[in-house]
């Protein structure tokens, strides 16, 4: 969704727009009023026209009785027929006593309700609201009202015109209703005055609202192209661009080049604005020999990735309670024997080093064995009366390391206590987590910021014990901490290689080796007679429409139907989001199959339908709910969608829709730390842009039973002999080891 009302001619799918309608009318009920405001259905009353209009959107504020000027468009609803759908509106004074005087008693003011209002229109008639605006201390005339009281009305009513003033202002500059209500919501009725003074706030702390669209109104408040304002909001929208795509400081000399294409500007004048951010606080800079000058960060990410180099030397140095050897032979022979196995040499190894060390890491991709080796520390520390705690960055890591060790795992934001209302976590350097043993799975995951947050909540006697796949994409936040940590060489580290026997037999572990390894994946042909075993699979489609089909055919009937599986047991994962064979298209194309089209509810563009498979993409600490977590609509009504995640049934309220997505098909990055019983993976050259080797390693580990790949070979190759992906700016290795020879010293 833009931050400005959407322009004629298409719409964010890219289909016709029906023309625009313009229509006024007095709102006589309101059916459902979203928190935020950004989404609201009343029924509006227009002049000469028996039926009430049904009116859908962003109407923040408005109340029973008040006349609007409505511009949109019409559409079918398949539940509740013709709707107009908002794109904009005016607030029209009452014209007459009696509307005047529902106005007053809709509950839009404080202290006024329906007699009140009743006795203040008798004394001021039509000129009501006039009075209200220009004389509001005359509100004492009306009889029976106090000095207090007045005071409080008086109050309410200037409170509620500047909600208007703030709507009316915004709406004036383009700004649709929906975020004008989000930037009144952040700032109240400072909104204008903050808005004028910097419109470019915006973009950093009104969440959706994003650079460009801050830029386009800043140009309709008249701020010039070259200002200073505009050119230190560039430089950091070209710094958070960065971040997004992984680095964690940009050279000086980039940053400026960056910011300048960004606003069209010369890059001569990037440079100064680098330095009074810098003054200001927004970003931080260091002189680094290699980029030859200074580096520039995001001031948060330099705290950040010091501190996480400060705290492991810490924790590297600290003391802890010992296991006795003998403890630990003794419970690793009841673990085999419990068990029914064998551990090897290699996984034994690491086991006693996990539990002899401080911080240690260990890396491996699928079949190598991490399970077990977790599986056998928690067993052995436990045992030795250790306190150990399981955790994972996202909901569904931690509820797979829950069910490999048989132990309670939780995700890290819950770990650490994390405190919305603060924007801070509640584990931190003055209430570290009570445990003797912290073991953090999925570790690639972790981002610079997660990972310090982490650290600062360890005491300096607890274990850490990081497990990932270091050849698995990096984390989505900037950075590369577990790549870092065991580049560094200070961190004890096992590298895991050796595929055991059991997982050798499956072409998804052999292939995801070769994969990592840079070779093309070896594709068995049929049995001659008996069972089919193959669990890998290519599909040669070179035309992205065709293929896109393709899949919505396999994942709808063609495998469920040779394999058994249930749809929902196949999961699309797409290297990105746009084009035919993006997880925006297969998902629409899956929607069409999968869910039941009689019942469905819209929240801007996003259409959700009875059936669907969805994922919440925010972490939403009230519902218990996590960026990642994954469900299916189990029921919808006016108040709202009823989500089925993990066995519970949670509900979102209409204004809170935003925060889920469509999910028959999802990006890889989005799949990482889970896994499915079959993934069908688009590699195409459409995506090239997107083709790497780790993305499509991530990929293929995240199918258990069955993976398809369909695309074509010359796309395949291509990401196989894209390695770059891993190529971000980070000093974590070099602060690492610094601050370890310096705690030494």
């Amino acid at each position: 969704m833009d931050l400005f009302d959407r322009p004629r001619g298409k719409d964010d799918t890219g289909r016709e727009n029906r023309p625009e309608q313009v229509v006024e009318g007095t709102v006589e009920r309101i059916v459902y009023a979203g928190n935020d405001g950004t989404f609201s259905v009343v029924r509006l009353q227009v002049e000469n026209q028996l039926e009430l209009v049904s009116v859908v959107g962003a109407l923040p504020g408005v109340p029973v009785g008040a006349r609007l000027r409505v511009h949109g468009h019409y559409e079918e609803d398949a539940r509740f027929g013709k709707q107009l759908r908002v794109d904009g509106f005016t607030e029209l004074a009452p014209e007459t006593l009696e509307g005047i005087q529902r106005y007053l008693g809709s509950g839009l003011v404080k202290g006024i309700g329906k007699e009140l209002a009743r006795r203040i229109v008798e004394k001021f008639g039509l000129k009501t609201l006039e009075t209200l605006d220009r004389e509001p201390y005359r509100i004492a005339e009306v009889g029976g009202i106090g000095r207090s009281r007045a005071d409080a009305i008086r109050k309410a009513w200037q409170d509620q015109r500047g909600v208007r003033d703030v709507m009316v202002f915004l709406q004036g500059h383009g700004v649709s209703p929906a975020f004008a209500a989000r930037i009144f919501k952040r700032y109240g009725p400072a909104s204008i005055a903050r808005v004028r003074e910097n419109p470019y706030r915006l973009a950093f702390e009104v969440w959706g609202i994003g650079f460009l669209s801050a830029d386009r109104l800043a140009g309709t408040l008249g701020i010039a192209r070259d200002s200073e304002v505009r050119i230190e909001a560039g430089v950091r929208h070209a710094l958070d661009e960065a971040g997004g795509q992984g680095h964690v400081f940009v050279t000086r000399q980039v940053l400026q080049q960056l910011a300048a294409e960004r606003l069209q500007v010369d890059p001569v004048l990037c440079a100064p604005a680098i330095d009074r951010l810098a003054e200001q606080g927004h970003v931080a800079l260091e002189n680094d020999i290699d980029a030859g000058g200074d580096i520039v960060y995001e001031t948060g990410l330099f705290r950040a990735e010091r501190a996480i180099a400060e705290q492991l030397a810490r924790l590297l140095s600290a003391r802890t309670r010992m296991i006795e050897p003998s403890v630990i032979e003794k419970q690793l022979q009841r673990f085999e024997e419990t068990g029914n196995l064998t551990l090897a040499e290699v996984q034994r190894d690491a086991v006693v080093r996990a539990l002899q060390e401080k911080v240690m890491v260990i890396t491996g991709g699928p079949g190598v064995g991490k399970t077990t080796i977790v599986r056998a520390i928690v067993h052995v520390a436990l045992e030795g009366r250790l306190h150990v705690t399981l955790a994972a960055p996202t909901g569904r890591a931690a509820k797979r390391l829950s069910e490999s060790t048989g132990k309670v795992a939780s995700t890290l934001h819950r770990l650490l206590e994390w405190r919305p209302a603060e924007s801070a976590f509640g584990r931190n350097t003055e209430r570290p987590l009570e445990t003797d043993l912290l073991v953090v799975d999925e570790a690639s995951m972790i981002d610079v910021r997660l990972g310090a947050d982490l650290l600062a909540a360890l005491a300096p006697s607890t274990r850490l014990l990081l497990v990932g796949d270091v050849d698995q994409l990096p984390s989505v936040g900037p950075g590369r901490v577990l790549l870092d940590v065991i580049a560094s060489g200070v961190v004890p580290t096992a590298r895991l290689q050796h595929i055991f026997r059991q997982a050798a037999g499956s072409q998804i572990v052999t292939n995801a080796h070769r994969i990592n390894e840079g070779q093309l994946p070896e594709f068995l042909p049929a049995p001659a007679e008996g069972p089919d075993k193959r669990d890998f699979f290519f599909i040669e489609e070179p035309d992205a429409d065709k293929a896109a089909e393709l899949i919505r055919e396999l994942v709808v009937t063609r495998l469920p139907k040779r394999y058994g599986l249930d749809p929902g047991d196949v999961q699309v994962l797409a290297p990105m989001h746009r084009g035919a064979l993006g997880a925006g298209n297969l998902n629409a194309l899956l929607q069409e199959r999968l869910a039941d089209s009689q019942q469905e509810t819209r929240r801007g563009a996003r259409v959700f339908r009875l059936g669907d498979r969805v994922m919440q993409i925010r972490n939403d600490y009230d519902r218990d709910v996590w960026n990642g977590d994954m469900g299916r609509v189990i029921s919808m009504d006016d108040d709202g969608v009823s989500v089925m995640i993990d066995g519970r049934s949670v509900l979102y309220d209409t204004d809170q829709l935003d925060e889920l997505v469509l999910a028959y098909a999802i990006t890889v990055h989005k799949s990482q730390g889970s896994e499915y019983p079959a993934v069908v993976v688009p590699v195409h050259t459409q995506h090239f842009v997107m083709l790497q080797k780790n993305l499509v390693y991530t990929a293929v580990t995240r199918g258990k039973r069955l993976v398809v790949l369909v695309g074509t070979r010359k796309a395949l190759s291509m990401a196989l002999r894209n390695g770059d992906a891993r190529a971000r700016n980070s000093k974590l290795s070099e602060r690492l080891k610094a601050a370890v020879q310096s705690s030494s010293c």
